[in-house]
């Protein structure tokens, strides 16, 4: 079993409200990533959760027993940081070996669990070596095998990639999916990198200033973000939101443009309301009655395809278009929506309207 339940937790340091009422329910096996920006009270969860940090409220609740009075030692959870924090002057081996030292397995049971991870891991030509013999992804490795090697409740993960290049964190989310697949233990991941946690996770908690703004699995918070911030925090190139009205059986833009109101958007005439348009959602070549008029602002080739800023009134809109995609600044030009995908917010409260019968 590894469920990891907290209940209303609440954390301050001096006046800065770090954790603010924070939810969450972790399914047993599963692989959750607590997701938001800098400041957000993502570490700070992570380490209420094991028990390093002291609360102000709230429960933690493992495998449905209140844990909340339970030393870090006693909470049975591994935590991987991102620092590595390997020990200088040991061997790979003695480093993933630790934890089981400390608590006095016998050698030969030590040798056998620190095979199976390096295995599992594939950094058995590492053993030998120091960390100052290893590179970022090597150490990242080693400190990872040291969190798996006591087979613990569950992992809590707190940016364990944030020090490694491009192409090493590519390769590294790919192993740890790889990872939690092979062990169908609880990962509790935390970071601030929106690919890797609509790429990695099961169950998605978008936190932002110590709250919860939505949980939900990665196509959830994707494709139905619960509020404006949501939809602006998640996805790239980011949504771009256009100030309108409903009126009638159309939507009316701040900046004079009109496109047919979605068949499901059900706003009373009058309410002031936020267009959020998905730049993959859009197209430039004009077709249909849903076409928004602007000027080109600029192009930028991303090799597969090409962004395209467009300028409705004094609003950005970008459109993912083909490669081949040209233009000139100034021309003018027409933005095609996809009725079907738009997201109508709240002007004033930024909450999504409901979107039964979409």
């Amino acid at each position: 079993m590894g469920t990891v339940t907290a209940q209303g937790l609440r954390k301050a340091f001096g006046e800065v409200q770090a954790l603010d009422g924070v939810d969450l329910d972790v399914p047993d096996g599963s692989f959750f990533v607590v997701l938001g920006p800098s400041g957000a009270g993502k570490t700070t969860t992570l380490r209420a959760i094991a028990g390093l940090e002291q609360l102000d409220d709230g429960t933690v609740h493992l495998d449905g027993r209140d844990a909340t009075a339970d030393t870090p030692a006693g909470r049975d959870l591994a935590m991987v940081f991102q620092s590595y924090a390997l020990y200088p002057r040991k061997t790979a081996f003695d480093n993933i070996a630790s934890p089981l030292q400390a608590r006095g397995t016998a050698k030969a049971d030590i040798a056998t669990a620190v095979d199976r991870v390096a295995n599992l891991l594939h950094i058995e030509r590492l053993l030998g070596r120091k960390p100052a013999q290893m590179s970022g992804g090597e150490q990242q490795r080693v400190a990872l095998a040291r969190a798996l090697v006591r087979s613990p409740r569950a992992f809590l993960m707190d940016e364990p990639l944030t020090n490694l290049d491009l192409k090493l964190r590519v390769e590294m989310r790919t192993e740890l999916t790889r990872i939690h697949r092979s062990l169908g233990s609880t990962f509790v991941y935390v970071t601030n990198d929106q690919v890797e946690a609509l790429s990695m996770a099961d169950q998605v908690a978008v936190l932002r200033e110590g709250k919860v703004q939505q949980v939900g699995t990665p196509t959830e918070v994707y494709e139905r973000p619960a509020n404006r911030w949501v939809a602006a925090f998640v996805g790239s190139p980011r949504i771009s939101l256009l100030a309108c009205r409903a009126q009638g059986e159309h939507l009316v833009g701040d900046q004079g443009w009109t496109l047919p109101r979605p068949r499901w958007a059900t706003a009373e005439d009058g309410r002031p309301l936020l267009l959020g348009l998905r730049a993959e959602d859009l197209s430039v070549e004009q077709r249909g009655e849903a076409v928004l008029p602007g000027e080109l602002y600029g192009l930028e080739p991303l090799g597969d395809r090409t962004v395209v800023d467009v300028m409705v009134g004094a609003e950005m809109v970008k459109v993912k278009a083909r490669p081949t995609v040209t233009g000139t600044p100034g021309e003018r030009l027409s933005v095609t929506v996809d009725l079907d995908r738009v997201h109508l917010f709240d002007a004033g409260t930024g909450l999504a309207l409901p979107t039964a019968g979409r």
